[in-house]
């Protein structure tokens, strides 16, 4: 019998007790003992994770929005207990890209029956340690949407929310000067951001990056985006969609590069950071991909 760990984070957007006890008879049906664990507080899911890493369990399940999962991630790195994603949140980017339902207790069918896979993870070293992130991370207009987003908005309209604030915050967004170095080969831009994408769906199913963005290559790709008005803004997410490419700087208002470590610098003032709509800190920071960093259960097919 497997023994798994379900870690929930009773303030996500789709957590509460009823749908905790559908995931906890999912699983007792598929012959899982589990122990439910709640988190109170920040930092909470890690520990918990750790416990549960601790007492030799077969699966950690978590049930929360993006930021929960990965403080879960974080503490499985490097470990044989596989992951399991409940989609809880909001965004849920990464339930998005695995092509899970957005319904928890119908991901957890799916989880019992799914497979573990080696998934790449990209890192940030900070004063207080290490970070990750399992979608992307980036600096400038996507850090500052996820700061605008407010809980209210989200738990209203879900990933919409965060389309009705990028139009907004478009109008005011102006390129700065960013210094990227892709495995030690300097670029120079004028961009409103940087994403530094390890999946290829940052909303999904609404924002595809293009082909070939995946977690099993052991790379990171870049996405550049110019923009200094809403038209030009909403040309360059066309573009990152249509994956055009073209001289930067002429009529191509986004551009991309891949690199297994990413430096980003500006010479302005420091750009706000977010990893999988979290905020990090600011600009400079260096992204690293950790190859087959975690163990994650993908559903069957």
């Amino acid at each position: 019998m497997a023994r798994a760990l379900l870690i929930a984070n009773p303030g996500a957007a789709r957590t509460h007790g009823g749908v905790v006890r559908q995931i906890e008879r999912v699983f007792n049906t598929a012959g899982w003992q589990v122990e439910t664990l709640a988190t109170v507080g920040s930092g909470d899911a890690r520990r918990l994770a750790e416990y549960g890493v601790q007492q030799g369990v077969d699966v950690v399940a978590v049930l929360g929005g993006d930021g929960t999962i990965m403080q879960v991630a974080a503490a499985l790195v490097g470990t044989d207990v596989p992951m399991g994603v409940l989609p809880g949140g909001t965004g849920n980017q990464l339930a998005g890209n695995l092509g899970l339902s957005f319904n928890p207790v119908r991901a957890a069918a799916a989880l019992v029956r799914g497979t573990p896979r080696a998934f790449d993870l990209g890192r940030l070293d900070r004063p207080d340690g290490a970070h990750y992130f399992a979608v992307g991370g980036g600096a400038g207009l996507d850090a500052r949407v996820m700061a605008a987003t407010l809980a209210s908005q989200k738990r209203r309209w879900g990933q919409l929310a965060y389309v009705a604030t990028t139009l907004r915050l478009l109008a005011d967004t102006a390129c700065v000067p960013f210094h990227i170095e892709a495995d030690g080969v300097g670029h120079d831009f004028e961009a409103a951001m940087i994403l530094i994408a390890n999946c290829g769906e940052i909303i999904p199913p609404l924002f595809k990056l293009g082909q070939g963005i995946t977690p099993y290559d052991g790379m990171l790709d870049v996405i550049i985006l110019s923009a200094n008005s809403v038209g030009g803004g909403v040309r360059a997410l066309w573009n990152i969609v249509r994956e055009t490419q073209g001289i930067y700087g002429e009529t191509v208002f986004a551009t991309r590069l891949r690199g297994a470590e990413v430096r980003v610098t500006t010479s302005a003032a420091p750009e706000p950071v977010q990893l999988d709509g979290e905020p990090t800190g600011e600009t400079p920071f260096t992204a690293t991909v950790v190859p087959g960093a975690i163990r994650l259960i993908h559903p069957k097919g």
